[in-house]
């Protein structure tokens, strides 16, 4: 085990204001008590439904949200409560590529201006290493050096995210955050950004945490893949075995509507009845019951926890007593 980071126990909550007065009438658990320890050099794939958490997450680990509770280690060092200096040493070392190439480029600045912000909120080099680095940069992610001066609006979607993975990559990281890189893309251009993204974590033996509500994604980059419900986490396991062997009736049901282009291979469609429960109210016992085929009274009263089945852990009292059918 060589884990580069390690989440222990991270909730987040937001309170929810009405009134003249805006009083806290209640909570959103938007992250519920996660822990995963994400291998050096590996991509560890999040998946799960709009609203579920998953760039919620994301934010907590760049520093953008403080947890509500819970410890966040890189390379064996707390960063939560760390002291201002060490959190401005690791907030280099954890950079972030955001999901809408379209909003995360100020579009009143040339795109230097953009990529080099990092170096320059850390005071590092002069105009002429700013401008040198940002050359460098953007031919590594296949852009001209002579692009620079230019603006936002002047480039292609894919051109764009390739734009955000550049000012990620000049602040040298160990570790990267991809919030859904290739949502707001062109299918053609999608394979284009994760091909590129794959080659510069080979080259850059770069980590990764690829966020994407995606299973086709998922599968073309991770090594491991987290499924998230409603804040937290059910299953958890290597890609090669989610995809074969999925365990937790959340994850088969997300497979199964994954389109399969060869008509040998495709399964069931596993419908999910109801809608996504509130986060403000969710039900007692598994979150996931109202909308589980296999769900039971204990599953109604008893929330699971996770647990090891071989390679994998999930949260599913269906998959501990073995039943196929509630």
């Amino acid at each position: 085990m060589n884990a580069l980071l390690e989440i222990k126990g991270i909730k987040k909550t937001f309170p929810v204001r009405k009134g003249v007065f805006q009083r806290v009438q209640g909570h959103v658990n938007a992250v519920r008590e996660i822990s995963v320890d994400i291998e050096r050099g590996t991509t560890l794939g999040l998946v799960g439904e709009s609203g579920c958490g998953k760039s919620t997450l994301a934010k907590v680990l760049v520093g953008l949200y403080p947890p509500t509770e819970g410890e966040v280690l890189f390379n064996g060092k707390p960063i939560i409560k760390a002291g201002l200096d060490e959190r401005i040493d690791t907030a280099k070392s954890i950079q972030i590529v955001f999901q809408d190439p379209y909003s995360s480029l100020d579009p009143r600045l040339p795109i230097w201006r953009s990529i080099a912000e990092g170096l320059s909120i850390h005071h590092e080099g002069d105009a002429a290493t700013l401008r040198r680095r940002v050359g460098e940069m953007l031919e590594l992610v296949g852009l001209p050096p002579n692009a620079a001066d230019r603006y936002p609006h002047e480039f292609s979607g894919g051109q764009r995210q390739r734009i955000g993975v550049a000012r990620a990559l000049i602040m040298d990281p160990e570790f990267v955050i991809c919030d859904e890189p290739t949502s707001a893309l062109d299918v053609s251009v999608q394979a284009q950004i994760l091909n590129l993204l794959k080659r510069l974590q080979e080259e850059l033996n770069l980590t990764l945490l690829f966020i994407s509500h995606n299973l086709s994604v998922i599968r073309h980059v991770a090594d491991n893949v987290m499924v998230m419900y409603l804040g937290a986490v059910v299953e958890v396991a290597p890609a090669r075995q989610l995809f074969d062997n999925p365990l937790h009736p959340y994850t088969r049901a997300l497979l199964s509507a994954t389109p399969i282009a060869d008509p040998k291979r495709r399964g069931r469609r596993i419908k999910l009845e109801g809608e996504l429960p509130s986060p403000i109210n969710p039900p007692p016992g598994c979150t996931f019951h109202p909308r589980c085929p296999l769900a039971n009274d204990r599953c109604k009263r008893e929330e699971p926890v996770l647990r090891k089945h071989g390679e994998a852990s999930v949260a599913c009292h269906a998959v501990e007593e073995g039943r196929t059918e509630a």
